[in-house]
């Protein structure tokens, strides 16, 4: 429906109701709908979903064509990149928000800061996704205003030309809202507490849920020691939980996210059940690190299975978890996402130790003769030290290459002396283009940074605090803060602009008329930034 068919859309319901609604501006009311035009989180989750679906399948098309997304604590901090991301690019096309259960369990939870360890408060997932649409939304409605305003302007003074290029531009606005990837962790609880949860995600918005394989009461971030997975059905009654969800609700565009820890984690909690020689419960079972031994002999509480008619004993830890055999976590990864796949799951992610091409694509490419469409989510994490890891890369092949290293120190590699060096350079080329190569190579569809907004708020707090507090005093804001806003554009600069004042000043005015009482008069401190 185009603008004008809008405004008289609502001239015809409002002849309709009769003289009580004479007091309704038909245009006014045009724009209020225009500026809410998602309604409920479900309208959001529905109209999201077909996007990563569309994404997905030109991806498939061109590799070249992966999408990203950085993960946001705050709704603030999403809404800011996506306005950043629409004036640096004009577009928002593949790219996304992610929503961390780090950054959850470390900022939002009423417990106070802690470990990434499902211990907060399951709600909050669902609250955050909710507050990131809400300032998306309103981020929708900010511009919108600005672009009626630019109309206004142009028809009191008569300008077509710009009457009809405002017009233009709010017949073919972009909205701010945009795919989330939200992470639900190990479903917090057994499989009907994860469908609940998933429905609470959904109805806020989210149109792709990420869930692993770790025990939920042992979840551990996948860059900490001491992960724990579980077999394959206790894990794939979860992913169906979180499909019955999608299906209920009406989303059934909606993305799963299988998330297998495998790669990290030496451990588990139990032994799969297996009714058949080769079956799901089998193969987990056979990556435990086990001894032949004689029944007679067995001691008292001691697990035995049987394995190719061998009577085995599994290596149980006094905490009673058992353990793998070490040097199969890529081929229990390769196991996992086949069998996430063969079970509904529509992108992958594999938690790695480090950034690595090859790595990741050796198992890609094994999951790829099943499944040759498969794609992954892939964390490009702050956990790594992207510099130290890219520069021993480099330092290997270049030792493979029979180039002379005698001038680099291996373990010393992140040492600022060798910032200036070739082997730097090629370093920070190689992370430069990381995505694309991994993309390209490794089947990357999704790259995102998990945490990149608490790090980027400590260190530019640290820097404004060091300004301030020291001898710059009040010029360590205005010349590394406020001038750089000015001079960037930075929308927020006006941060009575950014909070909604104008909308609220055109409301009041929708309402009241000339009675109306408007915060953004001449006298407006807001002014003196144009």
């Amino acid at each position: 429906m185009t603008y004008n068919q809008q405004i008289e859309a609502i001239s015809k319901l409002k002849a309709a109701n009769g003289s009580g609604w004479n007091g309704i501006d038909e245009e006014a009311a045009a724009r209020m709908q225009l500026q809410n035009q998602f309604r409920t989180g479900l309208d959001i989750a529905r109209y999201t979903a077909k996007i990563m679906r569309e994404d997905m399948a030109a991806y498939d098309a061109d590799p070249a064509a992966y999408t990203q997304s950085l993960g946001c604590w705050h709704g603030f901090i999403g809404q800011q990149k996506m306005i950043s991301i629409k004036k640096h690019f004009g577009n928002t096309k593949r790219k996304y928000l992610y929503l961390s259960g780090w950054m959850v369990a470390a900022l939002r939870s009423e417990f106070g800061p802690l470990p990434d360890q499902s211990m907060h408060e399951k709600t909050s997932v669902p609250a955050l996704i909710e507050e990131l649409y809400t300032f998306l939304r309103q981020a929708d409605s900010r511009e919108l205003n600005l672009l009626f305003r630019d109309l206004d302007g142009a028809r009191d003074a008569g300008d077509e030309g710009k009457e009809k290029e405002a017009l233009g531009k709010i017949e073919n606005f972009q909205t701010h809202v945009v795919p989330i990837i939200a992470d639900i962790d190990a479903g917090f609880g057994n499989a009907e507490a994860t469908y609940l949860l998933a429905k609470k995600m959904i109805e806020a918005g989210a149109c792709a849920l990420q869930i692993e394989n770790q025990v939920s009461d042992e979840k551990q971030c996948g860059h900490q020691d001491g992960k724990v997975t579980v077999p394959h059905e206790d894990f794939l009654a979860k992913v169906r939980a979180c499909r019955y969800a999608f299906l209920e609700l009406g989303v059934e565009d909606g993305i799963i996210v299988t998330r297998t820890d495998s790669l990290g984690a030496g451990l588990t909690k139990q032994i799969a059940v297996s009714n058949e020689p080769g079956d799901l419960g089998d193969q987990y079972n056979s990556f435990l690190d086990c001894e032949e031994i004689d029944p007679d002999t067995a001691k008292n509480g001691d697990v035995i299975i049987n394995r190719n008619g061998k009577m085995m004993r599994p290596k149980r830890l006094a905490s009673g978890l058992f353990q793998f055999r070490e040097g199969t976590g890529a081929d229990r990864c390769v196991m996992d996402c086949i069998a996430s796949l063969d079970n509904g799951a529509d992108l992958l992610w594999i938690e790695t130790e480090k950034p690595h091409v090859e790595q990741i694509a050796s198992m890609v490419d094994r999951i790829r003769e099943v499944h040759p469409t498969a794609k992954l989510v892939y964390n490009n994490s702050p956990s790594f030290n992207w510099t130290l890891n890219f520069r021993q890369q480099v330092y290997d092949a270049m030792v493979e290459g029979g180039l002379d290293v005698s001038e680099y120190e291996r373990g010393d590699l992140m040492n600022e002396k060798y910032d200036d060096t070739e082997l730097a350079e090629q370093a920070d080329k190689r992370i430069r283009t990381f995505q694309a190569d991994a993309s390209k190579r490794a089947g990357i569809f999704h790259h995102l940074i998990t945490l990149p907004t608490y790090h980027t708020a400590a260190l530019s707090t640290d820097n404004l605090a060091k300004e301030y507090f020291g001898d710059a005093g009040m010029l360590g804001y205005v010349l590394n803060v406020q001038r750089e806003e000015i001079r960037q554009g930075i929308a927020c600069v006006k941060h009575q602009n950014m909070s909604g004042s104008d909308i609220g000043d055109d409301h009041k005015e929708y309402f009241s008329g000339e009675a109306a009482l408007k915060a953004g008069g001449k006298h407006n401190t807001m002014n003196q930034f144009g």
